[in-house]
């Protein structure tokens, strides 16, 4: 189980627990099997936005939907990671404005497990496989180490 003292980055990223659960979020939305023949790898090249590419980006703008639901999905997948590891259900809320500006909190019960602002959602990924792992992982533990700190607020919601 990890927890606020665990070094979050593995060695190989595809093997961070978060990214394991984000890559089955995004095998569960395939009904039609049109990624079957798309590694793990290139079903998350979205989440990489290099240095060059964030440059390039308008610095306001409104978020595509498809965007959105990446956002969705990179929670979704942080909320399971919390929810296999404490047996306690997470749900995923996201307030978003149109301009790219919200909140996305994770509950778990009553307790309100993770919770993030967010801004400039049009710019939404990390520089590397990496840091998407390591962040993932970091919220994972964030998340964990909530409800193991308040279990009454999470299991009794």
């Amino acid at each position: 189980m990890l927890d606020a003292e665990t070094p979050v980055a593995a060695a190989d990223p595809m093997q961070s627990v978060f990214v394991k659960e984000l890559i089955k979020q995004w095998r569960a939305q395939d009904a039609h099997g049109a990624w079957e023949g798309k590694s793990d790898a290139m079903l998350l090249e979205p989440y990489i936005v290099t240095k060059e590419q964030r440059r390039q980006m308008p610095i306001i703008d409104d978020p595509d939907p498809e965007t959105l639901w990446r956002v969705e999905l990179y929670y979704n997948a942080i909320g399971l990671a919390i929810e296999r590891q404490t047996g306690v259900m997470v749900t995923p809320m996201m307030k978003m404005s149109h301009e790219g500006f919200g909140r996305m909190v994770l509950l778990a019960g009553r307790l309100v497990a993770v919770n993030k602002q967010l801004r400039d959602v049009h710019r939404f990924g990390f520089e590397s496989m990496e840091k998407l792992a390591e962040e993932g992982d970091k919220q994972v533990a964030a998340g964990v180490g909530m409800v193991e700190q308040f279990p009454g607020a999470a299991k009794y919601g």
